[in-house]
């Protein structure tokens, strides 16, 4: 997929990839070979089609393409651009052991951004039946998003409530813009507002109201998307001293309050000068190289196991490197150091080494005695890790939670242990990915749907 040079985009927020034109989509989709048996499905979250709409993009039939995806997928621009489908549906492709995997992910965002492009985008949609039973959605994230736009189409009358000022959740506090543009995610939400889903904003459940209150104030189900936004920290000496960002702190300030633009924009963050992020998945890599276009002189990512164990993507990793990013690995911060005004100057750091495999897989870290260092940082970005914000199981009486601070689910519908109240996504799982995210949403939108219509039955 053509790309903007490296070293242009190093330095500007504009969107990495370009796109493909027709011709390159229409040259991509004919080495699908249509397979029967549809293994590539097996990896989608949402069970897309994806050898009926690619064998629609061969044959330069966009529309009917756009349609099929839309089916399964109704936030395929965002997904075609940040779902890490190399582990999802390409990784079961058949021409992944010939040569590559078909491109799914890049087709999927062509044919959403043709549809977004040359069809209609403000027809009339069916509206909900003012009599129509009432469902509540806590977050307009991408589970939540997900779980509105299905039941509105099922006929249901949808409330999003969001906390934060701005519509999209994760997809726009957490994602770049040079990743997910803004335009591409408005044009998203609003498809599922023209649905008849109402969105309110700056709304706290758990502080402007509760679950149960939802529940008594005419809402007949609702579904809990708000995500893991809670930060995790190392708990080393010096983590509060300025200049030390928790990741998703540094993210929303740049994605969702404009801090770039300071100050024309009002919310002030300090430029980095000789960054250190610590974490090398996602989240790291876009702290990484969202502190390159703020004017940084060295980005480095820290991460205390190999190359081999990074959880990031091959292509966000692959980006990184081409803007510059450095990679300090086998390697763990142990203290912060400030001057006397508690500003960041140093990082001390210990050389690691790898043992057996944990839990996880990968293989056990552990210091190497003697072996410490300092870095010279001015900013130190902490991206290790997100969990659930707790103000919803704080507030909300009966709720099951897991000890990590999860939502207790039931794996296939997200059925909670309060009848009637269902939850998907990050809140349920921890930390994954957008895909994930809306295939929990899907499903708690057709567990809702059968939920109320026995509701419907019994009353």
């Amino acid at each position: 997929m053509p790309e903007q040079d490296p070293q242009v985009r190093a330095r500007n927020f504009d969107e990495v990839a370009l796109g493909y034109s027709e011709d390159l989509a229409v040259e991509e989709a004919t080495r699908c070979l249509a397979c029967k048996n549809k293994p590539c499905v097996r990896g989608c979250p949402v069970n897309i089609d994806i050898p009926a709409f690619i064998q629609l993009v061969a044959e330069r039939r966009f529309k009917e393409a756009a349609e099929v995806v839309a089916q399964a997928n109704a936030l395929a621009a965002i997904c075609g651009r940040v779902c890490p489908q190399e582990e999802q549906c390409e990784k079961y492709c058949v021409m992944a052991r010939v040569n590559g995997p078909v491109a799914i992910g890049r087709l999927e965002r062509f044919v959403a951004d043709w549809a977004r492009e040359n069809l209609p985008q403000n027809g009339d949609r069916p509206q909900p039946s003012p009599d129509a039973q009432k469902v509540a959605v806590v977050g307009a994230g991408p589970a939540g998003l997900t779980c509105a736009g299905d039941l509105a189409a099922k006929g249901y009358r949808v409330c999003v409530f969001e906390a934060l000022h701005e519509l999209g959740g994760v997809l726009r506090y957490g994602i770049p813009e040079f990743r997910l543009p803004r335009s591409i995610l408005d044009a998203q939400i609003e498809s599922i507002r023209r649905m008849g889903v109402e969105f309110y904003t700056n709304t706290v459940v758990g502080r402007t109201f509760t679950i149960q209150q939802l529940l008594e104030s005419g809402f007949d189900a609702v579904f809990i998307g708000t995500g893991a936004g809670a930060p995790v920290f190392l708990n080393i000496p010096g983590e509060e001293l300025n200049g030390v960002y928790a990741a998703n702190e540094f993210l929303t300030r740049v994605n969702l309050m404009n801090a770039k633009d300071f100050p024309v924009e009002g919310t002030p963050l300090k430029r980095p000068r000789r960054c250190a992020v610590i974490g090398a998945g996602n989240t790291a890599m876009d702290a990484a190289r969202t502190a390159l276009r703020l004017g940084a002189e060295e980005v480095t990512i820290v991460y205390r196991r190999s190359r081999e164990e990074m959880p990031a993507r091959a292509e966000e990793l692959h980006h990184a490197e081409e803007e510059g990013v450095k990679f300090q690995l086998l390697t763990n911060p142990v203290e912060f150091i400030g001057d006397e005004n508690g500003w960041l100057q140093r990082m001390r750091c210990i050389r690691m080494e790898l043992g057996e495999p944990d839990e996880s897989g990968r293989r056990r870290p552990h210091p190497v005695p003697g072996s410490e260092f300092e870095m010279e940082v001015d900013t130190a970005i902490i991206a290790v890790g997100q969990t659930p914000n707790p103000l919803i199981r704080q507030t909300t009486e009966g709720l099951a939670v897991e000890k990590w601070g999860g939502i207790v689910v039931d794996e296939k519908t997200g059925a909670t242990s309060i009848p009637g109240v269902f939850a998907g996504g990050d809140v349920a799982t921890g930390a994954a990915t957008v895909i994930t995210a809306m295939g929990a949403g899907r499903r708690s939108a057709i567990a809702i749907d059968e939920y109320l219509k026995a509701k419907r039955g019994t009353s």
